[in-house]
């Protein structure tokens, strides 16, 4: 009987899934995957800013200033990539699996509030954004169509952009009580393929204008303003709009959550960063400076929705249609994570509150199974939309905005913490060399960062004020 006892137990252990070191399923994540991952969470709508960017800087800093921007975020991925793991060598099955949690583990609770606020701010700006390039490519389907059945000297200059904010704000209403819209998991798929899809129709428009144009337009200086304190103030726009295209670390750790192991995580992740890096750097100096090369001074703030192109109008269309898609599931993959925190909050804050705590059943259509109400997520998640929705028509300046969002997380989210807890998981003593080394690239990113923040502030107040 023992020995029968024994040889069931092994039996079970042999068809027991065997789990990671932290209890959790297998991983089973790859370099490819890895790189997926990677590309889908950089290649987004800044993007599309990237011409008008390198127009400011010229042919010379446009293109250095990108290649700069992609050196400083492999290295702030490659320092992020050694944090998954516990500094503590007791406990290296201690996982960190969100980049706040990382930041908890090895330097606290106080600069853990730190990038918690600046996080949820990054992400409440990246709705407004969005919500503003969602209509400015509703304007731009509008005005393709008026050009195309009028002329192209018609007078199409639609007034429609604040309806069409409003009715993107409509939208996203509806869909922010949508259970677990955020996690479905084909959100992330439309995202990678309808972003892939109007960055390579601007890419293209931007190649076949330079060749149709026979020659290749732009300077080395870039554009030229009536003072040097307005060229100071666009370069430093233009900064801005290139950090916001670049930097990926709020979801590296995430990724990297997803990888097998062995070889150990991070060395997956390296491999993964540098092909990353390299794809994508080639592909926005592609887009950038065909788009340079095209219009040259005149190159647009939005590769797409500026009207360097006319035709084909339908392409145009196409592409600002993909745009609008992508946006509209990636504001609820961004605002479902504010939403989530907000009600655990409110949750831990009113425990006993039948308005935040309570579900009420409600038909909405006949058929249908009846939708579970919350009247705390009902109020608050409209007054998030409605806010977004309001600063977007109050700073409705793409550029700006981006560039802005971009500065801001720029120093303290890809370099500073990063750095910092690369410092705790080495164990580097002060002023040793890598220590001196790893300040002295912080402190340089702080002024670069710092720049490009208060010009593309000037220029969100320019714009208004003027």
């Amino acid at each position: 009987m023992a020995y029968h006892g024994g040889s069931h137990s092994l039996e079970l252990a042999a068809a027991a899934p065997e789990l990671d070191d932290d209890g959790h399923a297998p991983r089973t994540g790859n370099l490819w995957t890895c790189f997926a991952h990677i590309i889908t969470g950089i290649i987004g709508c800044g993007v599309l800013a990237l011409s008008w960017s390198v127009a400011q800087l010229g042919w010379v800093g446009g293109p250095v200033a990108m290649v700069c921007f992609a050196f400083v975020t492999y290295i702030s991925a490659y320092l992020l990539s050694h944090c998954y793991r516990s500094p503590d060598l007791e406990k290296r099955h201690q996982r960190n699996y969100t980049y706040m949690g990382a930041v908890r583990t090895h330097l606290g609770e106080k600069r853990t509030w730190l990038c918690g606020l600046l996080q949820y701010l990054n992400l409440y700006g990246t709705a407004i954004a969005y919500t503003i390039t969602t209509a400015t490519c509703l304007r731009a389907i509008k005005r393709a169509n008026c050009y195309h059945e009028e002329g192209h000297d018609a007078p199409c200059s639609a007034h429609d952009e604040h309806l069409f904010m409003l009715l993107f704000g409509a939208a996203q209403m509806v869909l922010s009580f949508i259970p677990n819209f955020h996690s479905m998991a084909w959100l992330s798929v439309v995202a990678a393929v309808m972003s892939f899809t109007y960055s390579g129709i601007g890419l293209g428009l931007g190649l076949a204008k330079t060749i149709e144009n026979g020659t290749i337009k732009g300077s080395i200086a870039g554009v030229p303003m009536s003072t040097p304190a307005q060229k100071v103030w666009r370069v430093a726009q233009a900064i801005g709009d290139i950090a916001f295209a670049y930097p990926y670390t709020i979801v590296l750790l995430e990724i990297q959550d997803t990888l097998k192991s062995p070889p150990p995580e991070s060395k997956t992740m390296q491999k993964g960063n540098v092909l990353a890096v390299l794809v994508t750097t080639f592909f926005y100096l592609a887009v950038g400076c065909f788009g340079y090369a095209a219009f040259g001074d005149a190159s647009p703030g939005n590769l797409l929705t500026g009207f360097g192109f006319y035709e084909p109008y339908w392409l145009i269309d196409f592409a600002n249609a993909c745009i609008v898609l992508h946006l509209l599931g990636g504001y609820q993959m961004f605002s479902q994570q504010i939403f989530t925190f907000a009600d655990r909050c409110f949750a831990a804050r009113f425990p006993d509150s039948a308005f935040v705590n309570r579900f009420y059943a409600v038909r909405v259509l006949p058929g249908l199974p009846s939708y579970k109400l919350n009247l705390q997520r009902l109020c608050f998640r409209t007054a998030y939309v409605a806010s977004t929705t309001g600063l977007a028509l109050l700073f409705p300046y793409f550029n700006e905005v981006l560039g802005v969002l971009g500065a801001l997380i720029f120093w303290p989210l890809v370099i500073y913490l990063p750095v910092e807890m690369y410092c705790v998981q080495r164990g580097i003593q002060p002023w040793t060399r890598a220590w001196v080394a790893l300040q002295a690239f912080s402190a340089l990113c702080f002024v670069v960062g710092t720049f490009a923040f208060v010009g593309s502030v000037e220029g969100v107040i320019s714009k208004r004020l003027g």
